[in-house]
């Protein structure tokens, strides 16, 4: 899964709108908000990415499957014919 971190200085002008100068002074309020955006945005995103990572590889495995790749499980073969 491709987690991807979330950068405080973004959070803070782009997500929050705040000026770069407090942005820079890092208040602990401002510190304490972005944690708690940061684990909101970690219990869902954890989730989502695992349920997508699954629907790809049944999409790969199943729904998309190459019969050539595995003959040996490949029913559409003919029969031996019996000597």
């Amino acid at each position: 899964m491709n987690v991807q971190p979330l950068n405080f200085d973004l959070w803070c002008q782009e997500t929050e709108h705040l000026p770069p100068e407090r942005c820079d002074k890092r208040l602990p309020q401002d510190d304490e908000a972005f944690n708690n955006y940061r684990a909101k945005v970690e219990k869902y995103e954890v989730p989502y990415l695992k349920q997508k990572q699954d629907a790809a590889t049944l999409n790969r495995a199943v729904i998309h499957a190459e019969p050539t790749q595995n003959p040996a499980n490949n029913s559409q073969q003919p029969p031996a014919p019996n000597p």
